[in-house]
């Protein structure tokens, strides 16, 4: 959840909705995001809106965070009215969600299966860092509801964490893997970060090697972005650390991609892979696909029905709009047609189904890109613009050529 909130427009006290947004409702997949801003430190690379005990003021204590996620969890129910809206997906992120007492989580979940219901096999997941969670913390959470964990691995080489300012040991993501399959989870993944300043090709290849030895059914593999106002971006400007450089990440992307593919796991997002259709994120595929979601918790976004909004950004400020009875949004924006359909462009190119090319109006553009080698040749005679590896290098620009 990035930390900087965009502008926009008011949003009433009520939080209430316009009928835009409204029409439709439960005709579309329907998910929530659970924000839990909380950390133990914040790592160098981090532009995310989190918090750790010594930036807290008061009203802000985590152990009165779940009472007040559960309240903005009532208050969705209320905002949406009373459509049907079984939650097909419920995703924890953060911060470190698992810094909360697992059942702080759990009843979270509970508020929201209360208040909306769970779909049959609904997909629940929490973020963890990997050091944050234990064999007893992890029972809890599956005997609570949770059936999916996303550990925070980001590399296995001991100087890339001291330069990311990660915590855990090398080896103990793999612990992590183990202790959830035996705790009863069936889909794990492993996040990892390449590009990082100070980190080569074999040490890149032997985070990879240990990700997949590790067991995960879903590996996500994104190149380190430099923030503005990180301490990362702080050090690379004093020279103590060179910039990532482009090409380096394109190789690296390539090193990913083929240690994944030969290990059984086959992309289905630009930055994701999995070795299974049923190992797949639902939870990131609702937001790719055009889903709504609710967001709970400070900073958060919400998508329903081209309506967009997000929550004020400090946890402080979030818990007094709630114990005031009022909506925690900050602004909102409402989608336009041609908004909707670029992103809709952006997210589902990015997808290993691809993009209609019947609803693309730049024919040359996309006669140029299969030209050079960005779309498939196959899925392209059934209609269809799917990337190729290549195309996955480029998939941003082409995505500008082609809007």
């Amino acid at each position: 959840m990035p930390s900087t909130l965009p502008d926009g427009d008011p949003v009433p006290a009520s939080g209430e909705l316009p009928e835009s947004a409204l029409a439709g409702l439960g005709e579309r997949p329907f998910g929530f995001y659970v924000h839990v801003p909380f950390c133990v430190t914040r790592c160098g690379y981090c532009d995310f809106n989190t918090y750790t005990a010594s930036e807290l003021g008061p009203g802000a204590a985590q152990r009165d965070y779940a009472d007040t996620a559960v309240d903005e969890v009532r208050r969705a129910r209320a905002n949406l009215g009373a459509a049907r809206l079984p939650v097909e997906t419920v995703f924890f992120g953060g911060g470190t969600p698992t810094l909360l007492p697992a059942g702080d989580l759990v009843r979270i979940l509970g508020a929201i299966e209360e208040e909306f219901g769970l779909a049959p096999g609904a997909e629940v997941t929490t973020e963890a860092n990997p050091e944050s969670v234990d064999p007893a913390y992890l029972a809890e959470l599956r005997e609570g509801g949770f059936n999916r964990m996303s550990f925070g691995m980001q590399s296995a080489r001991e100087h890339v964490l001291a330069v990311l300012d990660r915590r855990h040991t090398p080896g103990r993501p793999a612990r992590a893997v183990r202790e959830a399959r035996q705790a009863g989870f069936e889909h794990v993944n492993l996040d990892l970060i390449y590009s990082t300043p100070g980190e080569s090709d074999d040490d890149w290849r032997a985070s990879l090697a240990a990700a997949i030895e590790a067991g995960p059914d879903h590996v996500s593999a994104y190149s380190l972005i430099v923030e503005d106002g990180t301490r990362l971006a702080a050090r690379i400007r004093r020279g103590e650390l060179p910039m990532p450089d482009d090409d380096v990440a394109a190789d690296r992307y390539l090193i990913a991609d083929a240690m994944l593919a030969e290990a059984g796991f086959e992309w289905y997002e630009v930055s994701n892979w999995a070795t299974s259709e049923a190992g797949r994120c639902r939870h990131n595929l609702l937001y790719w696909t055009g889903g709504d979601w609710w967001g709970v918790g400070p900073g958060a976004h919400s998508h329903v029905g081209g309506t967009r909004w997000w929550n004020v950004k400090h946890p402080a400020a979030y818990a007094r709009r709630l114990a005031a009875g009022t909506s925690p949004a900050q602004a909102r924006e409402v989608l336009g047609p041609g908004d909707r359909a670029v992103e809709r462009l952006m997210l589902e190119l990015r997808l290993v189904q691809g993009f209609p090319l019947g609803e693309l109006d730049r024919p040359r553009v996309v006669a140029r890109a299969l030209a050079d080698g960005l779309l498939e040749t196959e899925p392209f005679k059934a209609g269809r613009a799917v990337l190729t590896l290549r195309g996955r290098l480029l998939a941003d620009a082409l995505v500008r050529d082609l809007t």
